[in-house]
């Protein structure tokens, strides 16, 4: 991997370790908020039996603890960047007794398994932020059986996810912030139709599959959403970071504005769509 490569690997380390705290807080919220992702996953490999499956940029533990308990005698590897989320996984695994799982700190640009090793892949929402997204596709092609299948999720356009953008467009108003360059790692990163299409294309992966799948951000409250929103996601706390108190305090309100008068019922809960891509190698 290049030197440009290798540096944003680790800041992607740093981070999701300096958010897994964050995580671990929410994650019975993630688990219903990104359910339906791991449910279309998971209908997608189709797990059973005595399958080895590997669950790449899995954070805290899924959907590879999910898939683990669907299995009778096989077994699931849990992997991700960030040692720190998967202490969160390890923690998760004993506390509901789960034995077939493995747990491993790895790159997905550097896979250290060899060919033709795991019936079936999985990742929720972590190809947008891969440093090279055709070396990952290319690493998880080489790892799977014949006829094995792969199955990921990235999030849909920015319109489709209000969530994201009733943040992020509020900071970008208030506040001069660098643009990054294009195609670099980030949230809306693989949205642009036919682009993950052509990424498993080029890979090798055959039976090529897009399913939308539509969420709700269930946050019930502005302040749950903003708590959340400055918990978990990087981008955000990275940006907010450079504000001073006075302009911290000027984009609290505003988004407590936005969000409140969009629901003005009182009920926060905001659509948002992912889409699940998967493929088969022949």
């Amino acid at each position: 991997m290049n030197p440009q490569l290798e540096e944003i690997r680790e800041q992607q380390k740093q981070s999701w370790n300096k958010f897994s705290g964050g995580w671990k807080k929410w994650d019975s919220f993630n688990m219903i908020f990104l359910g339906p992702i791991g449910e279309a996953i998971i209908a997608a490999i189709q797990p059973s039996g005595n399958q080895t499956i590997l669950d790449i940029a899995a954070g805290t533990g899924e959907p590879g603890l999910t898939i683990s308990a669907m299995l009778d005698s096989g077994i699931v590897v849990i992997t991700d960047l960030a040692d720190d989320m998967l202490t969160i996984a390890k923690e998760k695994a004993a506390e509901k007794n789960i034995i077939n799982v493995e747990i491993k700190a790895c790159d997905v640009c550097e896979l250290p398994f060899a060919d033709n090793s795991f019936d079936a892949v999985s990742c929720r929402l972590g190809f947008m932020f891969f440093p090279d997204m055709q070396l990952a596709a290319n690493e998880i092609i080489r790892v799977l059986k014949p006829g094995g299948k792969f199955a990921t999720s990235v999030w849909d356009t920015p319109d489709q996810n209000f969530w994201v953008t009733a943040m992020m467009d509020t900071i970008a108003k208030n506040m001069q912030l660098p643009q990054p360059p294009p195609g670099a790692p980030g949230i809306f990163r693989c949205s642009k139709p036919g682009l993950m299409k052509t990424v498993f294309e080029n890979a090798g992966f055959v039976n090529i599959m897009e399913e939308e799948v539509p969420l709700t951000f269930n946050a019930g409250t502005a302040g749950n959403y903003w708590s959340m929103m400055t918990e978990v996601a990087a981008p955000v706390v990275a940006a907010l970071s450079k504000a001073d108190d006075a302009m911290h305090k000027k984009i609290k309100d505003e988004v407590f504005d936005i969000i409140n008068t969009k629901y003005a019922d009182g009920k926060v809960a905001i659509a948002a769509s992912a889409i699940v891509i998967s493929g088969k190698k022949e």
